[in-house]
């Protein structure tokens, strides 16, 4: 299989697409770089708005986050949540369930790259969003 460059986006060629409210709660953008469903990997730029975060899902063979901006926070199931920064590197492992998203008073633009199929779930409570300390 042949290797694929990404060129930067430039106004003509960006695809940026606002999250669903099936997956996300409140204001994600979505810049997807590449996606290959065929290889099962899918790598984007998304920028999540104050509060705003994932539903809880999977990955069938993992994700890596790369905080590119801002803040905000990731969280496996049945742990507490964990403070992310610019520069922060996530690996989700395969079957993981988790969710991430931006901090209450800032943006979070992360890097991420989806391997195999994300199986969602439900929505992060306001509980479980408030237990980030």
């Amino acid at each position: 299989m042949p290797m694929a460059l990404m060129h930067p986006s430039t106004p003509s060629t960006t695809n940026t697409k606002q999250g669903p409210s099936t997956t996300f709660t409140g204001a994600v953008h979505l810049d997807v770089l590449h996606s290959d469903p065929t290889e099962g990997i899918m790598i984007g730029h998304v920028l999540f708005t104050p509060s705003a975060r994932t539903f809880w899902h999977t990955h069938e063979r993992g994700q890596l986050l790369r905080v590119l901006a801002g803040s905000g926070w990731v969280c496996e199931k049945d742990t507490e949540p964990q403070k992310l920064a610019t520069g922060d590197t996530v690996w989700c492992p395969p079957g993981t369930e988790h969710w991430h998203g931006a901090d209450e008073g800032s943006y979070m633009v992360h890097l991420a790259v989806s391997h195999g199929k994300t199986q969602w779930g439900r929505e992060v409570s306001g509980e479980e969003f408030a237990a980030r300390k």
